[in-house]
């Protein structure tokens, strides 16, 4: 067997395979499809300072090689989250993540400094592709501006492992890896999903409830590789690469593209044990082409 084992900044994980929030709930779902101590890591739901409902339905559609959603980030606020679901994710044998978002910096840095709390929470992921609601609603993570206010926010807030997750509606997705970069993050993780839309014909309506969603799966995997090949010459942080992985071949070309891990997503919608059989396809890729450690390939291209 090949040595899987990876690092993120000060983070040990086991292998590179991580499931990425939104898309696994809080971990316990998942036990009875993949054992947590297979993983590298997992990536909790997205958490708020303040409880949030979300968007109304229809909220998530199919399209031709993925989905659309636009849920909202709904989830019962940070506290809740220390309250009742740490004590059960403290005991998970892999990297419990917990992905932070918010509606100004100070509102990020609150609620990181929450988590910074809890022991065996060992990371959080900065979503930094939430509308700045002072600005007029523009999101943080599209300007270099916008990202690095929020992250210096948090940096001084936090102080274990800060994965800064940058999103693809940008027209220099480097510009703001750097940005982030400067402002103290440890590592980044890309790319979160595109905007995009879709349109019933017979109602002549959009069949998201707000008209427009995230893009995710299959269809974002050629963009995200890019994106994560332009980071990695840009930036000397380790990169954490996600968007449209579904098999381990796939997961290889994140990381042949510069990425240290990954993050299975829309996958698991398909198939719940997907990211098990990511981590034993690498394992046998490996094998079978003689080397003798993931990190060997790690930026290859």
């Amino acid at each position: 067997m090949a040595d899987l084992s990876v690092r993120l900044a000060g983070l040990s994980l086991r292998n590179p395979v991580m499931t990425a929030s939104g898309t696994f709930g809080y971990g316990f779902e998942f036990k009875d499809f993949v054992p947590m101590s297979k993983l590298g890591g997992i990536v909790v739901k997205g958490t708020t300072l303040m409880p949030r409902e979300g968007n109304d339905y229809p909220r998530m559609v199919e399209t031709a090689g993925g989905m659309l959603n636009c849920v909202g980030l709904q989830n019962k606020g940070v506290h809740y989250f220390a309250k009742y679901f740490y004590p059960v994710l403290k005991d998970f044998d892999t990297n419990v993540i917990v992905n932070v978002s918010g509606s100004d910096p100070d509102n990020y840095a609150e609620c990181a400094a929450v988590i910074d709390t809890l022991d065996h929470i060992p990371a959080i992921e900065l979503n930094i592709s939430c509308p700045n609601v002072k600005d007029g609603g523009m999101a943080f993570g599209v300007t270099c501006e916008g990202a690095a206010s929020v992250v210096k926010a948090v940096r001084a807030a936090y102080h274990k492992t800060l994965i800064v997750k940058l999103s693809p509606n940008v027209t220099n997705i480097a510009d703001i890896a750097r940005a982030v970069e400067a402002e103290g993050a440890d590592c980044v993780s890309l790319i979160n999903t595109l905007m995009g839309m879709t349109i019933d014909i017979e109602r002549r309506q959009p069949r998201l409830s707000i008209g427009t969603g995230g893009l995710s799966g299959p269809a974002v995997k050629p963009v995200a590789v890019r994106m994560v090949h332009q980071v990695a010459k840009a930036i000397k942080l380790p990169i954490v690469g996600l968007g449209g992985i579904m098999t381990a071949e796939d997961a290889i070309e994140f990381l042949m593209a510069g990425a240290t891990a990954i993050e299975v997503g829309t996958a698991n919608f398909i198939d719940p044990a997907v990211s098990g059989k990511i981590v034993d396809g690498i394992d046998s890729w490996l094998d079978r082409h003689g080397v003798s450690h993931v990190s060997e390939i790690i930026g290859a291209v």
